[in-house]
């Protein structure tokens, strides 16, 4: 799968897991739920892999030829009704890129972020000014508003991730303790935050030394790699591109677990946290 659909939410995807499995524990075909909707067979499929959305009549429908109670009808619509709520990122849509609002409801579900970062501090342990620095870099055709709400809402992201407890586990080149981004100051705060979250139990940092041996990450761009707590979604990975705001995002198993076999192994070969904190020091 190259991308999600922005308007297909995890809670979307889980509910429309929860309608195949009903029709499939119902004994029904998917042919028989389409005659029931009075639509065509590629429809029910369609809803059930969500990739259209969720319409209250047609589900309604599709579950009371299943066999559910009021009650059940009752509690699905009202989950439908929840999901269809905009997201809380739904304020910074106008300067997200298009693969980031397809990740940002998988990304409300992960358990575990690791993240390889070739140049740069990873962007989740970034402070505000450094975030800010480097998007004057990476971006330089937007407005200096468009750069201060795609900040904010990377420092929100932060926020939220704290809040849920998702883990972040992240290797870095030591090339980025060493480029200089926005300035003396800005460096100097983003050591200190650094210093700060290596002591946080829900982070882990390895730094790569530069005269350190090549690993299996070596030459890849930043990848980073949503571990999902939701049993109905798939893990995701993005890589992202040469072109700013461009990204690759896969959820197949094969390609979730080649780039989780190749995070494993640059981990193994990059120094103990303990040494990484020692080199922030």
């Amino acid at each position: 799968m190259a991308r999600e659909r922005s308007g297909r939410t995890v809670a979307h995807l889980v509910l429309a897991t929860r309608l195949k499995t009903l029709r499939e524990a119902a004994g029904i075909s998917r042919g028989e739920a389409a005659t029931a909707l009075g639509a065509h067979t590629a429809t029910v499929r369609r809803i059930e892999l969500a990739e259209t959305s969720l319409d209250e009549g047609q589900v309604h429908t599709l579950l009371t030829a299943y066999g559910a109670g009021a009650a059940e009808i009752a509690e699905f619509l009202g989950q439908l009704a929840t999901a269809n709520l905009p997201g809380w990122w739904h304020p910074w849509r106008s300067v997200m890129d298009a693969w980031q609002l397809d990740l940002m409801s998988v990304e409300s579900a992960t358990r575990i972020i690791r993240v390889w970062e070739p140049a740069l501090v990873p962007a989740l342990l970034r402070t505000p000014s450094y975030a800010r620095a480097v998007e004057d870099v990476r971006r330089p055709e937007l407005p200096p508003a468009d750069k201060d709400r795609r900040t904010e809402l990377l420092i929100e992201r932060q926020k939220r991730l704290r809040d849920q407890n998702t883990r972040i586990w992240a290797v870095m080149s030591a090339a980025a303790l060493r480029t200089p981004v926005g300035g003396e100051a800005v460096m100097a705060e983003q050591w200190q935050a650094l210093r700060a979250a290596v002591e946080r139990p829900d982070v882990t940092l390895q730094i790569h030394p530069l005269e350190g041996p090549c690993h299996s990450m070596t030459g890849m761009p930043t990848v980073t790699l949503y571990r999902v707590d939701v049993p109905e979604i798939p893990d995701h990975v993005v890589r992202e591109g040469d072109l700013p705001g461009s990204a690759e995002v896969l959820s197949s198993r094969h390609a979730v677990t080649a780039y989780h076999v190749l995070l494993d192994h640059t981990c193994v070969v990059a120094p103990h946290p303990d040494e990484s904190k020692e080199a922030l020091s």
